[in-house]
């Protein structure tokens, strides 16, 4: 769960529970700067940056391009 922190910089509430993460909704997320720490976590943080007011810059990008390579060219 280390995104969590990183998607909560956005504006995401999020309570971890043992092995479960909670999400409450929220009416909307605030671009940010955020770091991904693995190949699922940049791909939440993109999405979540795209659907974020302003801008996110998502750093250590490379974990995307593992999975999803040149993904902002398509």
């Amino acid at each position: 769960f280390m995104h969590v922190q990183e998607l909560a910089r956005l504006g995401a509430h999020i309570t971890l529970s043992g092995q479960t993460a909670i999400v409450d909704g929220v009416s909307k997320l605030k671009g940010a700067p955020v770091m991904a720490t693995d190949l699922r976590a940049s791909v939440s943080l993109v999405i979540a940056g795209l659907a974020a007011e302003g801008e996110t810059t998502v750093n250590r990008v490379y974990h995307l391009d593992r999975g999803f390579e040149r993904l902002e060219e398509k």
